[in-house]
């Protein structure tokens, strides 16, 4: 049961994160795409910007931040890879990634750009 319930707060923490970026006039591309290097939660765009968003859960943001590893970057950056074959501009498409932290309460805290220097 607990696999469920992990599923199920995870699907509604990407929700309030959908939202958010909705209110701020970003268009949904994809959720939980699949790529070689594994899921990204996110693909969003504004404008001609592609964004590739981590959507972290956990009781706090500091908890939320220490669950994105290395080795997940890593494989986050090789499905975008990947995933940009499908934009008109290929590999010259602009893109960031954001990494998105929500708490228990539901607060989010997004951060843009967030594996830049990763």
């Amino acid at each position: 049961m607990s696999g469920l319930r992990s599923y199920l707060a995870g699907k509604a923490a990407e929700d309030s994160v959908v939202a958010r970026y909705a209110e701020e006039g970003y268009r949904v591309l994809c959720r939980r795409w699949r790529g070689p290097g594994g899921e990204i939660d996110l693909v969003l765009s504004k404008g001609d910007v592609v964004i590739f968003v981590e959507v972290k859960s956990a009781p706090s943001w500091a908890e939320a931040a220490t669950r994105l590893s290395r080795r997940q970057i890593a494989r986050l950056m090789t499905s975008a890879e990947a995933g940009l074959g499908f934009f008109l501009r290929g590999s010259l498409t602009e893109m960031r990634f954001d990494v998105a932290l929500v708490d228990r309460a539901g607060r989010i805290d997004v951060l843009p750009n967030a594996l830049m220097a990763a």
